[in-house]
């Protein structure tokens, strides 16, 4: 069954990733295999909306580390207002760009290229007419290179949400979830990631 398991993640990060459900379900985005992106694992992300439910109809989803979108994607086709895809390399954010208007969603859609670990220093204006779901999937290599920057961020964001918000963390399983800022947390082991959920 390991082996298997293996098998089925190889061919899966070899295709382009595609929605698992909503509107848009089975539609694909843009992708280029061996690239700068890591997409959520479609189970990890079928796994990942079960759990929001309800909560990503009407809100503002936030990808601050966009790549090919796959969550903010996820959350528009599934009913969320817009999404805001924050990615630091130039190439990928026209990519995404791309994608929302192959989907029909450009007008929903805002990407916006940058470093996003400066938003700890400066936060940038978001939309607050509606709670937000706010992703964090960076390289899991972030999570020890880049610990202090990354839950900077996290708690930048915690302290600019409306009301309402939900901000899922996505990391391996290696991280310690005690180091996340604040308290509340749930995770939820989905091997090798593991979801991390605040609302």
């Amino acid at each position: 069954m390991a082996r298997h398991r293996k098998v089925l993640d190889s061919d899966e990060a070899a295709s382009a990733p595609r929605i698992v459900g909503g509107e848009l379900r089975g539609r694909t985005l843009e992708f280029a295999p061996a690239a700068r992106t890591r997409p959520m694992k479609d189970r990890v992300r079928e796994t990942l909306f079960d759990l929001i439910g309800p909560g990503v109809k009407g809100a503002v989803a936030v990808d601050l580390f966009a790549g090919t979108g796959a969550l903010g994607f996820e959350a528009l086709s599934r009913g969320a207002a817009q999404a805001v895809f924050c990615e630091r390399h130039f190439p990928t954010a026209d990519a995404l760009r791309r994608s929302a208007r192959q989907l029909g969603v450009e007008g929903r859609v805002e990407v916006r290229p940058g470093d996003v670990l400066l938003w700890a220093k400066k936060m940038p204006p978001l939309p607050v007419s509606a709670p937000w779901l706010v992703f964090v999937s960076p390289p899991w290599s972030f999570f020890s290179e880049r610990a202090d920057d990354l839950m900077a961020l996290i708690t930048a964001m915690m302290t600019a949400a409306p009301a309402g918000s939900t901000i899922v963390v996505e990391s391996d399983d290696t991280f310690d979830a005690a180091t996340l800022p604040g308290t509340g947390w749930a995770s939820r082991p989905i091997p090798p990631a593991v979801l991390h959920l605040l609302s």
